[in-house]
């Protein structure tokens, strides 16, 4: 289970982001969450993947704090993919540091080969998600925060890339946490969901 107890931030001093939120995701488990914009959602996203470190509170995985290991087992899916890969990079060497993919994830996400010897700046943006989202499935992931993993295709490929997801997923006992501000599609794709404004506290105090 990946647990959240009482996680507070805010950046520089300001006023808090967000107070005393807590949240647990069983594996196999998807959650949706939505909340207006600014709320502190993506922030969130990134204190779960280790990205950031929240200013209270802890995150516990399978009931252990998580060290800075070389892959961590909570995998962040970015909403803009060019903010996630080295641009210098061939995409072949961005897929291999999850290791171990194979071909049936290339596949089901719709990855193709001759993309794998070009850079980031040769493909779409919904090209590059593509790669983004094979990415975290690396065989040390227990946890994805897919935040608007989807919002940059059209509704057929949208159905497309959610339903390789969610098979990927189950299959590999992945818990997941699942961002939007489309609450029909999140209704469509999740076992239980989350409103983000209620689950935070206290927004607006300044200490």
């Amino acid at each position: 289970m990946l647990e959240l107890k009482n996680i507070s931030f805010r950046y520089n001093r300001s006023k808090w982001l967000f107070k005393h939120v807590n949240l647990a995701i069983g594996q196999g488990e998807i959650v949706g969450m939505y909340g207006k914009s600014g709320s502190g959602k993506t922030t969130l996203a990134k204190i779960m993947a280790n990205y950031l470190s929240p200013a209270e509170g802890e995150i516990l995985i399978d009931g252990e704090k998580m060290n800075n290991e070389k892959y961590y087992p909570v995998q962040l899916i970015w909403q803009h993919p060019e903010k996630a890969i080295n641009p210098n990079w061939k995409l072949s060497t961005i897929i291999d540091e999850a290791e171990g993919l194979n071909e049936e994830i290339f596949s089901l996400l719709g990855i193709q080969k001759e993309w794998l010897n070009r850079r980031p700046h040769e493909l779409s943006g919904g090209e590059l998600q593509r790669f983004c989202i094979a990415r975290a499935f690396g065989p040390n992931t227990r946890y994805i925060v897919a935040d608007e993993i989807t919002s940059m295709f059209d509704a057929l490929t949208q159905a497309q890339i959610w339903h390789a997801f969610i098979k990927l997923v189950k299959e590999r006992n992945i818990g997941v946490l699942a961002i939007s501000h489309h609450i029909p599609l999140l209704e469509k794709i999740s076992d239980r969901l989350i409103d983000f404004n209620k689950l935070k506290s206290c927004p607006n105090i300044t200490n």
